[in-house]
């Protein structure tokens, strides 16, 4: 596929999009900051794996906020418009803020956002991410009772303490709120009207996620998964909701409405309602890798690129060669795929 024209953003040569093989834009960049985290929640670090021997990134194999910088900018020349900031638990990197700065002044780049736990999110530090360009944050959360959410967390983790953060976070101007909550069956499917019930009216978006059989250290069993379908019913027949359109093209939750005013809630139904077809993510790795697919076996290590005596013109290129051959489209392929022994685990990439 020929390289797209450029086009001119606050005085930087941007280019046009790059498209896949099947047509689709790149338009978004979830860099992770760190393979670490401070929580062992089951469906992604389960303790039994990710215990205290268990083989981390050295910090020295991460790479520096200089160099993410360098293939951000890279990225947002080729068609990216919004940057995700993710993990592991990306507030375990110190100094982020300073990086999240540096990213809001790409020329080209419309949004910086963040996924977090929120058990690092203090109201300083909630401020600091905002005064610093930091405009929408996603907290994660599973349940309101505290005995589920000290269980799915593996490390016995409050619920107080997400709650809170959820507050500083508002407080400090990244509003609404994002709350996702991962439904599986068995474990914290009763939570789901009673989330629902309390972030109603607050103007937090509470999105619901299926149970995905991301990398192989959670053994996903798919009669673990609540259909979205399920998830809508149960909420509308106590709160009759309407859907909403999408932002977008590529917007991964499908968006739901209270008729009676109560505000929003979103579904993202990766294994029931896939959304491959619209998919414009790429995802960087905390040691540099590039993924392609949320679900992916393997990435391509960009780290050459940034030692090369042209490494923005070699990052380009690479990127170029990469997206235009992506065929990416697992979740559509999921009952007829084969098992993949080395799929990459989410702990690494971000969700």
């Amino acid at each position: 596929m020929e390289d797209a024209p450029d086009t001119t953003v606050a005085g930087a040569s941007v280019r046009e999009p790059l498209h896949d093989a099947f047509g689709r834009p790149l338009r978004d960049l979830r860099i992770s900051l760190t393979d670490r985290c401070n929580l062992r929640c089951t469906y992604c670090m389960p303790r039994e794996v990710f215990g205290p021997d268990y083989a981390f990134l050295p910090e020295s194999r991460m790479l520096s906020f200089p160099d993410i910088l360098r293939i951000a900018r890279v990225f947002v020349q080729s068609g990216v418009q919004k940057v995700h900031l993710t993990g592991g638990e990306p507030l375990l990197r110190r100094g982020v803020e300073t990086l999240v700065r540096d990213l809001v002044e790409l020329a080209g780049v419309r949004e910086v956002a963040m996924t977090t736990n929120g058990v690092a999110l203090s109201a300083s530090r909630a401020q600091r991410l905002r005064d610093h360009g930091l405009r929408r944050i996603t907290i994660s959360l599973d349940a309101l009772d505290d005995s589920i959410v000290r269980v799915m967390n593996g490390v016995g983790c409050p619920v107080s303490r997400v709650l809170e953060a959820i507050s500083v976070a508002a407080a400090a101007g990244l509003a609404p709120v994002k709350i996702n909550m991962v439904v599986r069956r068995g474990v914290n499917d009763g939570e789901i009207e009673p989330m629902a019930e309390y972030f109603r009216g607050t103007g937090h978006i509470l999105r619901f996620i299926e149970y995905m059989d991301v990398g192989h250290t959670n053994k996903w069993r798919r009669d673990e998964v609540v259909p979205a379908v399920e998830i809508l019913d149960r909420i509308g027949r106590r709160w009759p909701l309407e859907e909403v359109p999408p932002r977008h093209r590529g917007e991964v939750a499908t968006r739901f409405r209270y008729v009676d005013g109560g505000g929003e809630i979103g579904v993202i139904a990766s294994v029931t309602r896939p959304f491959c077809s619209a998919c414009g993510r790429a995802r960087l790795s905390s040691e540099g890798m590039l993924y392609t697919c949320l679900f992916a076996d393997h990435g391509v290590d960009l780290t050459p690129a940034l030692n090369s005596d042209r490494p923005q013109e070699e990052l380009r290129l690479l990127l170029s060669g990469v997206w235009s051959g992506r065929v990416d489209r697992y979740s559509e392929l999921r009952a007829d795929a084969a098992p993949v022994a080395d799929r990459v685990e989410m702990s690494r990439i971000g969700g």
